[in-house]
């Protein structure tokens, strides 16, 4: 079955972008009624994070997400069979010259990359410009954990590290000149992480992003992937963080939940909200799921 999904990608790949499009945006509506759990998530962490909508308009965004979640899925194919000229128009970069600029001074360099949908076509693209290190989690499924390691790896001189790979790994490879595609704002548990206001609620956050700063003494950069509806992204990098990391860890990583909590606001359907961010809760708080 798995194979039969990765040709029907393939397939889909060689569409017309706009066709691409509808059919990925109407898989993701149709996947709306039926996948009951992360519906739930999905419309939890709304409710959670939007308590100023009705439930007519969270179920409304809920619906958008989907659409775009199953866009994203389809338009996968592009990342692992695309050309590397294709990709180039599928996804510009607005602000590349922060990380030139970071690099011709020698600086190591942290890409602050949260989980918005076209996070994986970013970072592909990305991968046409620079060698860079990241942190790759296998997958079950070994048909697709083959290609998701092709469409991450497939350009230039890719690291990708697995956690078990530890800090001083990602540290080196920072020093050595890759930027370091990080993606830390997912609950990941207890281990390493602290509660820090996420939508004004307690949210369980790792504190890697000014441990490794200050380990590499590294510049932060931040890299948002904005879907546009005409198929691709737009990356945007921004340019490095002011005074960070600061002398508060604690300080420093509310900051950085800050910083995404207002980029989320300005596309809500797009952040990763399938995703437990609040699975973790403060010791004597009642699960939200």
């Amino acid at each position: 079955m798995s194979h039969l999904v990765v040709g029907l990608i393939w397939l889909l790949h060689l569409l017309p972008l706009p066709l691409l499009v509808r059919l990925g945006r109407g898989f993701g509506l149709m996947l709306y009624p039926f996948a009951r759990w992360r519906r739930h998530v999905v419309l939890t962490n709304l409710r959670l994070c939007f308590p100023d909508l009705d439930d007519v308009a969270r179920r409304s965004l809920a619906r958008q997400h989907f659409a775009l979640l199953g866009r994203s899925l389809l338009e996968r194919g592009l990342l692992w069979w695309a050309s590397a000229e294709r990709l180039r128009e599928l996804v510009p970069i607005d602000g590349l010259e922060h990380l030139r600029r970071a690099q011709d001074e020698g600086r190591a360099v942290i890409l602050l990359a949260p989980h918005f949908l076209g996070l994986d076509m970013a970072g592909t693209r990305l991968t046409l410009e620079i060698n860079a290190v990241s942190i790759y989690a296998r997958q079950k499924n070994k048909v697709f954990d083959r290609w998701l390691y092709h469409g991450r790896s497939r350009f230039g001189d890719q690291l990708l590290l697995s956690r078990s790979d530890g800090v001083r790994s990602t540290v080196k490879a920072m020093k050595s000149g890759r930027p370091f595609y990080y993606l830390p704002d997912l609950d990941y548990g207890p281990r390493e992480s602290i509660f820090v206001p996420f939508f004004g609620i307690p949210a369980a956050t790792i504190s890697g992003l000014p441990r490794l700063a200050r380990l590499a003494d590294a510049v932060v950069l931040p890299c948002v992937a904005r879907l546009r509806p005409e198929g691709g992204c737009v990356l945007h990098i921004g340019a490095p963080w002011d005074n960070f990391p600061g002398a508060d860890v604690e300080g420093d990583v509310a900051r950085m939940n800050a910083w995404l909590e207002g980029v989320i606001r300005t596309m809500p359907e797009q952040y990763y909200w399938v995703h437990r961010r609040f699975k973790t809760r403060p010791p004597g708080e009642p699960k939200l799921y």
